[in-house]
Parts: C-alpha cells; sequence; structure tokens
C-alpha cells in the first residue's frame, strides 16, 4: 500500500507548482530540511542548546549555521556582497548570544531564512543558472546553481549533524 503523500519525503510529494522546474530538487531539499528541523526540536530543551556532547558542535551552532549559510551563498548567488550585519552574525555563529538562547528563536529564524530561500528559488530565471558568481571575499568563481546546489547539500549535511548531537544528547 502506498503511504499518504504528507507521509512522504518532500521530493515524493511531487513538483511544487509555483517552483521553476530545474529549480525543485533545491528547493524540496531544503523543505526537508525545515521539516526534519522543527520534528527534531520539538522538545528539545533550551538548556541544552550549548551542549557538545564528544566535543562537536553544539544545537546551536548548527542552528546558527543553517541559517546564515542559507543567507550567504543566496546573497552570493543574487551577486551581491554581504552586508555589515550578515559579517557580523558569521563571526557570532557557535557564540552564545543572550538574544537567540531559546530552541523557539533558532527554529524560527531558520524557518525564516528557509522561506526567503524559497522565495527567490520562486523568481530564479531558469536561464541564470549557469551565471557566474563570485563567492566570499577572494571571489572564487561559482555558478548561480552551484550556490543553490550547495545550499541545499550543505543544509542537509548539518541537519545530519544536528540530529546525532540532538539524538546524543536527548539520551544522556
Amino acid at each position: 500500500m502506498t503511504p499518504p503523500i504528507e507521509s512522504r519525503e518532500v521530493w515524493l510529494r511531487g513538483p511544487l507548482s509555483d517552483m521553476p522546474p530545474l529549480l525543485q530538487p533545491v528547493a524540496h531539499a531544503l523543505l526537508q530540511a525545515r521539516e526534519e528541523v522543527n520534528e527534531l526540536l520539538r522538545d528539545f530543551p533550551d538548556e541544552l542548546l550549548w551542549e557538545r556532547p564528544a566535543n562537536v558542535a553544539s544545537v546551536s551552532f548548527h542552528l546558527q549555521h543553517l541559517t546564515g549559510v542559507l543567507d550567504r551563498l543566496f546573497t552570493y548567488a543574487r551577486e551581491e556582497s554581504l552586508s555589515p550585519g550578515q559579517l557580523t552574525s558569521l563571526s557570532l555563529e557557535g557564540k552564545p548570544n543572550e538574544q537567540l538562547l531559546t530552541v523557539d528563536k533558532l527554529v524560527t529564524r531558520f524557518n525564516q531564512q528557509v522561506e526567503m530561500a524559497l522565495s527567490q528559488l520562486r523568481v530564479t530565471d531558469e536561464q541564470s543558472l549557469t551565471d557566474v558568481r563570485g563567492v566570499g571575499r577572494a571571489q572564487i568563481p561559482s555558478t548561480v546553481l552551484g550556490l543553490f546546489v550547495h545550499s541545499a547539500e550543505h543544509t542537509m549535511r548539518h541537519v545530519g549533524q544536528l540530529s546525532v548531537t540532538v539524538r546524543i544528547l536527548f539520551t544522556q
């Protein structure tokens, strides 16, 4: 028997009607990441945000980094430089921040960043996907598609690491 559509992974639920066809896999990965992050952290206690079992990255670091990387890579895809605020956020990733010390705030920021990324994907002209874009201060060449695909795979890699860290902390 086929499982109901809502219980399938996002990529198996079919195309997103408002997403350019070539960007469907990126959107599916970001939506899957958002669902997994929200499920993983539903009952996660704030007091464990900065714990580093076996000296791995903390839950808070992963949440800050997930949000920041999407913001930065999608900025480069728009052929923009990082703003002073983005550079400050980058320097603060992994450091306790009094204003972001709750799971809810960090997850909400991630969800908002995913939504901004999806909005950008929706309006991206597929003809621009092979346009060259510079990454970082060194302006290392990539493409719009390269930035989008890397954002999706990098996000899922950190969601996997986050999943392990959360499970270790919940079973201690």
